[in-house]
């Protein structure tokens, strides 16, 4: 595998030089964020962006994400337009020699929790999600306003993107996401790109809005969509681990086999409930994934794709993006190190 870790651009908190003193660490995942959703990204500011991580010793990776534009989503007729501009960003980041992106199909909302600052018993600070808080919470009356929400609906009321959604299924959203990745993939296969879907988060339906890349027999499904070696996913332990239910070192096993295992997060989390969750230390005894099982797996797969540390705690005092401070992910790039050495011996 290829430690990695994800950086928000020259806003970000978390300098690169800082970064850079991880041990072990080689790539960034990054985004080009001042372009507006669905809108061709220029390639001059991919550029800026790959020369100055490499300025500082390091790598661009990983996109993540080229956002999906909530037209394409819908199905509405405008998504046509949208597609062609996301052709057009993968043959820009190609020529910039970058080869994964990362990207989901969430409708509305990226990942989603009900508390951003939960205090656990160790006094850090970590993104929860609680059931019961989300069932009650009304999206439109601004009591959750999370890193992660997508904005590509910023130009129309989000009680109109809702509305809008209630007419669409579960299958009607696999239909969406069939018509997207025909789309596109000749495109990746066309310059060389890996395309990495990364899984729902939580990996269940949110305010009554359908999520379909969940589990096992919905990437299949993903995955028999398009027959390309191009044509893969995010394989994420937090958003997955969700869910018991879901194997993570089987999967792993599985769709590595194949291949199609572009780029992986490496995040523990701590079941509180059929459907609750603290995000948690990596370390595995204090969450609910295994994860030298997990690496073991990626091990056996013989993994060298771009890995990294998710989400982190905030602590030390450390005050930032929730869940992208620098102590903890640091601390849990190394703890990935020490067991990747570990299986590796």
């Amino acid at each position: 595998m290829r430690l990695t870790m994800r950086w928000f651009g020259p806003s970000d908190k978390v300098k690169l030089e800082y970064i850079k003193q991880i041990p072990g660490m080689k790539g960034i995942v990054s985004a080009i964020y001042d372009v507006a959703v669905g809108e061709v990204w220029p390639k001059e500011k991919i550029l800026a962006l790959k020369n100055n991580i490499e300025r500082h010793g390091l790598t661009l990776d990983v996109i993540e994400s080229v956002p999906v534009h909530e037209d394409i989503k819908l199905g509405k007729p405008t998504r046509d337009r949208y597609i062609e501009n996301y052709k057009q960003t993968l043959r820009h980041l190609a020529e910039c020699g970058i080869d994964t992106v990362c990207y989901n199909f969430m409708p509305v909302f990226d990942w989603t929790r009900s508390q951003l600052d939960f205090k656990l018993e160790d006094g850090s600070e970590a993104l929860i999600y609680e059931e019961d808080v989300i069932s009650r919470t009304n999206p439109l009356s601004g009591e959750l306003e999370l890193p992660g929400w997508d904005t590509s609906y910023e130009n129309e009321s989000l009680k109109g993107v809702l509305q809008a959604y209630k007419k669409i299924s579960e299958e009607d959203l696999w239909d969406h996401l069939t018509y997207f990745v025909q789309a596109i993939m000749p495109v990746a296969d066309e310059v060389g790109i890996k395309m990495a879907i990364h899984p729902d988060d939580p990996p269940w339906s949110i305010f009554g809005l359908p999520r379909i890349v969940t589990n096992k027999a919905n990437l299949e499904r993903l995955l028999s969509l398009y027959d390309s070696p191009n044509h893969g996913i995010t394989m994420c332990s937090g958003s997955l681990g969700a869910n018991e239910a879901n194997d993570l070192p089987e999967m792993i096993r599985h769709f590595g086999g194949q291949g199609r295992i572009h780029f992986a997060h490496a995040r523990n989390i701590k079941r509180t409930g059929p459907r609750s969750f603290q995000e948690s230390a990596h370390l595995s005894e204090a969450g609910s994934v295994n994860m030298v099982a997990m690496l073991k797996a990626y091990h056996d797969i013989g993994f060298t794709g771009p890995l990294r540390p998710d989400h982190g705690r905030m602590i030390w005092g450390e005050k930032g993006r929730p869940g992208y401070g620098l102590y903890d992910r640091a601390l849990g790039a190394t703890y990935l190190n020490g067991i990747w050495e570990a299986v590796s011996s």
